[in-house]
């Protein structure tokens, strides 16, 4: 585990380097990034969507690694092997960051709020990635979210949720929203919960923490022009879902008792 301490706080652990020295850093990768996210539209367009399962995760994970890699953020795992074949990958939400984390390890399908589809550029990105959108101002939007997780199971993917249902600094943990649990009970795929602990030059920290009203800017201001940020991804052991027993609450209570265990470790 990192170490556990207090948090440095976003704009004082940014100050720590020097003006100077983080505006070239951050225009440097800024263009980097920029032309990740240009080549990653035109693979969209050149047919991404219709490659076979294996070569869009072959292309997924490569561009996830290039992205964490131009943002300087070193990654690690520990805990159990990440699964294989269809499942459904629970974790904590912090920052934009989460979904390319979690990709790293395997292609991953997330299921994204559906303002997320309207954002300029970046939106048009995610959709293309076979993101599975969900509106909550319609009132049958989870079930019909719900549908199509199933049939992603039956393909054999891995989906990636959120269910806190918002980010948070990465030392708190949200209560969960239990409903989008029901498709992965109902195809009886395995869940497993994944902890994704942030530090600083080796102290946990909520530098790159994307919270409240912050856009995103302000934030890719403090990534990509700091050094020394890492994220664990600690993978929990995976929960059987054909246990009769097993409803979507209490599957949802033992995943966030196991997150918890890890997110709040060390924070009193």
């Amino acid at each position: 585990m990192s170490q556990a301490a207090t948090p440095a706080g976003s704009e004082t652990a940014v100050a720590a380097l020097p003006l100077l020295l983080r505006l070239p850093l951050f225009a440097i990768r800024l263009c980097m990034l920029v032309a990740l996210v240009l080549l990653g539209l035109a693979i969209i367009i050149c047919g991404y969507p219709l490659l076979p399962l294996k070569a869009r995760n072959a292309i997924g994970v490569a561009w996830a690694r290039a992205l964490l890699r131009i943002c300087g953020i070193r990654i690690s795992r520990r805990g159990a092997t990440p699964m294989a074949g269809a499942g459904l990958w629970v974790a904590n939400h912090v920052s934009w960051l989460d979904i390319y984390v979690l990709n790293n390890f395997r292609q991953t399908v997330f299921i994204a709020k559906s303002e997320l589809r309207r954002w300029p550029v970046l939106g048009w990105l995610i959709a293309g990635a076979g993101t599975v959108f969900i509106d909550r101002s319609q009132r049958h939007a989870v079930r019909q979210a719900a549908k199509v997780m199933q049939t992603r199971f039956a393909r054999g993917e891995v989906l990636g949720l959120f269910p806190e249902g918002t980010t948070s600094s990465g030392q708190e943990l949200l209560p969960f929203h239990a409903s989008l649990l029901e498709p992965a009970v109902k195809s009886g795929v395995p869940v497993q919960a994944v902890a994704l602990v942030f530090t600083h030059h080796g102290r946990r920290s909520d530098l790159a923490a994307y919270v409240g009203d912050e856009t995103l800017l302000a934030n890719l201001w403090r990534v990509l022009g700091a050094t020394g940020l890492a994220i664990e991804a600690v993978f929990l052991e995976p929960i059987d879902t054909t246990d009769t027993g097993l409803t979507r609450h209490a599957l949802s209570d033992r995943l966030h008792a196991g997150l918890a265990r890890i997110v709040l470790a060390g924070q009193g």
